[in-house]
Order: structure tokens, then sequence, then C-alpha cells
């Protein structure tokens, strides 16, 4: 039985993570931060087979005394501080827990693989984020980042790190470059999820409409669910490498209004959305679209859900939760 351990296993990403390993028979364990984190009961009910340990990434001692438990043979770093908007309010602490927070998993991982750097493999989630400023359309593992968020400069940091480690000491790191991907478990905070949640509360007549920024930004949306997928796929490489994960499509947030109004049979939902300069970003990453030839040829990956199936899903789910609610 292969262990494996997670870090930010209490996010989206880490929770279809740990149910993907669980269901090829690996022992996971999962890294949380703080003992009173409101998650981890979900994740105890997502992940009944998991082994939850406490630790921090910025606190590289916490992350030895996990590794040593844990004793995995493949490592998966998601955890970070996720939301961009974040960022700029909290710079300072994106760096440590996004940036120097890889460095510290890294620097565990290389110690307790001792004379074997390559016998623990290891996975670095990092961003489109990173393109920000595109420098080439579409964006592939060789085009030049520009980040433009305090978030995207700390993933560039650690992606870098990564590399660092793997051309250093040999380690079996890589990277998996993953564009926007989405769920019915994202958070509440990201465009996605306070769009599909608010028409939710519009169809039940809870809401009357909502809030929001830049409607001409353009990303590249798939499912998490094979993301992660990608994720396995690349450590099960003999050598490890760095991999764009996109769909190769892109679409506005006005598309992603289009197709959850049409959900709920709202086809005109220009009275119902309202523009509001705070959801405006300092910096704006205008458009993100990734070429995930190398995944596809080398991994064999492919994504399998499109764009509108994940909205309709999402809007789907935000229903059902919405209705059980007062």
């Amino acid at each position: 039985m292969k262990r494996a351990l997670i870090t930010g296993i209490t996010g989206q990403d880490g929770m279809y993570l740990g149910e993907l390993l669980d269901s090829k028979g690996y022992e996971v364990y999962g890294l949380v931060r703080g003992q009173n984190n409101p998650k981890v009961a979900t994740v105890r009910e997502v992940l009944p087979n998991a082994k939850l340990l406490f630790g921090d990434l910025t606190d590289l001692g916490s992350l030895l005394r996990v590794i040593e438990t844990a004793d995995p043979e493949e490592v998966y770093n998601l955890g970070a501080i996720s939301f961009v908007a974040h960022s700029w309010e909290n710079a300072g602490m994106t760096t440590d827990v996004t940036g120097k927070g890889v460095l510290n998993m890294l620097e565990a991982t290389r110690i307790h693989a001792g004379s074997d750097p390559s016998s623990i493999r290891f996975y670095q989630a990092s961003s489109s984020e990173m393109f920000g400023k595109v420098q080439e359309v579409p964006q592939r593992e060789s085009t030049l980042l520009w980040p433009r968020s305090p978030y995207g400069v700390a993933k560039v940091f650690g992606h870098y790190m990564t590399i660092n480690y793997r051309e250093s000491y040999g380690m079996h790191a890589s990277s998996g470059i993953l564009f926007n991907h989405e769920s019915p478990r994202r958070g509440i905070e990201f465009v996605t999820r306070k769009v599909t949640t608010a028409v939710a509360r519009i169809a039940l007549g809870k809401q009357d409409g909502l809030k929001m920024g830049n409607l001409d930004a353009s990303r590249d949306w798939g499912y998490a669910g094979d993301y992660v997928d990608a994720m396995w796929r690349m450590l099960q490489q003999p050598e490890a490498d760095d991999y764009v994960i996109a769909t190769g499509k892109t679409h506005t947030i006005r598309d992603l209004l289009d197709v959850a109004f049409h959900r709920i049979g709202i086809d005109d939902w220009s009275s119902r959305v309202t523009y509001d300069k705070q959801y405006e970003r300092p910096a704006e990453v205008d458009l993100l679209i990734g070429d995930a030839s190398k995944a596809k040829e080398v991994l064999g990956w492919e994504p399998s859900v499109d764009f509108r199936e994940l909205i309709e899903m999402m809007v789907d789910s935000d229903l059902a939760e919405q209705e059980t609610l007062d």
C-alpha cells in the first residue's frame, strides 16, 4: 500500500485528490493547520480513511514531524493561501505560506528522504496566475512568467524553488501549472462559486441580485476532479517535469453568468447584476488560456467535463444546498 501526504487536504483539490488516492488503495495522510480548523469535520466526512496530522507550512519543525509520521512515497503540496484578491491585503502572509511554505515542504521532504532524494516523489501546485500579464497566447510551460498579484509572485517563487530542488538535489519534484479549476466544493469567496450560489438564491427568492467587478476577464476553467488526476499522473512518470493543465478554451465572466442564469431559466440577467468597483483587482489578469499539449502527450491526460457542464453542476449543487438552509 502506497502512502501519500497531502498538504491543503481541507481545500477543494485536497479532498478530490484524497478521494482519488483512496480509490487507488493509498494510505492517505493530510496536513491540517490548527486543531480547531473548521473544515476538519468536512474532511473526516469526505475522507473517513484519511489520517489527519497537524502542522504549519511556515514551521519547518512541524513539517519534519508530520513527514516522519506519514513516511510517504508521494507528497502533494497543495497548501496555500489561494484567494488572489486576499493576497493584496495580506501580501506578507501570502508570501510566507504560498511561497516560503513550498521551500519548507521541499526541505522537509529532502531531509526525510536522506541519501536518496528521489525516493519521495513531490508535487507542487503551481498556478496559471504566474503568467499574469501574459506574454504569449496560449500559455505553455515555456511561457515567460509575469505575475500580477502577491499570490502570483509567491507561486512563482514556489515554482522555481521546486525546479531548483529537482536540479540541485535530484529530487523527483514536479509542478502542475493548473489553470482555473472549479467544483461544488470551491470556496464561496471565488467568483465561480459566488455566482452559482447567488444564482441559486435568486432562483429560490432568497436574493435579488449580485454585485460584480470586471465582467470581461477571461479564464480557462476546468473541473477540479479532472485536474487532481493530472497531479497523480505526474508522480507516476519516471522523470519529474512541469506540466500545464488546462482545457485550452477560454470564457469570460459574462459567459459564466449566461450559463448560470440560464440554468434557472433566466436569459437576460442584466437587471440582476450590478457593477461594484471594490471587486476590481489592483492589477487585472485579462486573459488566461492554457496549452496542455504536453500533458496530453506525456501523461495521457485530457479534461472530461466542459465549461457548461461544470457551471450547471455547481448551480445544481448550490440549489440543493440552499434549499436546506433557512
